[in-house]
């Protein structure tokens, strides 16, 4: 090979042409790799990073200037960026893993799921129940009124209201209990 650029390879690798790549691989490619592998004592990394470094000179090919140094410098400068790189993501990782390992678990408290799932379990209930004590049983427990409210405000018997409300009760409770697999109470 001739000149600074490192020859006719060099001038079809900036024409684009595929097979040029394929030579300066084949030229440079085990002094990248070795590089690579001292730099990061891993072959796995050291052959991603030799990828990278190829990758990377097909695609920034237009910033190569042949008057300027050999490429094989500059593939050795794209590579020095690649294994900083992932130096630098290893240091990130290894730090994630230790804060990681030093933090409690955060579990949600005790009890929440079972009160979701309650809470889920009760508002299907709820909706089984006939509309009037639906209603009753709603305005009672949620919206925390008492009979004689309840009564002005639907219209019902004072008298009414509390069998709704004792009724649609006790249909929560059956339900509950077989829900549960507990024998209902008589």
């Amino acid at each position: 090979m001739t000149g600074p650029g490192g020859g006719e390879p060099v001038g079809r690798f900036l024409a684009g042409d595929p097979s040029a790549l394929r030579e300066l691989y084949d030229l440079h490619g085990r002094a990248v790799f070795g590089f690579a592998l001292r730099c990061l004592r891993s072959h796995h990394d050291a052959e991603d990073v030799t990828q990278q470094v190829f990758v990377r000179a097909w695609r920034g090919r237009a910033g190569f200037d042949p008057a300027r140094g050999r490429i094989g410098a500059w593939l050795m400068g794209i590579a020095r960026h690649q294994i900083a790189d992932r130096l630098s993501a290893r240091a990130r990782d290894t730090d994630i893993a230790a804060r990681a390992a030093r933090s409690p678990m955060q579990l949600p408290p005790r009890g929440v799921p079972d009160r979701v799932v309650e809470a889920v379990v009760v508002a299907d209930e709820l909706n089984r129940l006939p509309a009037q004590q639906r209603t009753v049983v709603r305005l009672a427990f949620f919206d925390d009124l008492t009979h004689q409210q309840i009564a002005s405000l639907t219209g019902l018997p004072l008298g009414t209201v509390k069998s709704h409300l004792r009724r649609g009760l006790e249909r929560l409770r059956r339900r509950w209990e077989e829900a549960d697999g507990v024998a209902p109470r008589s």
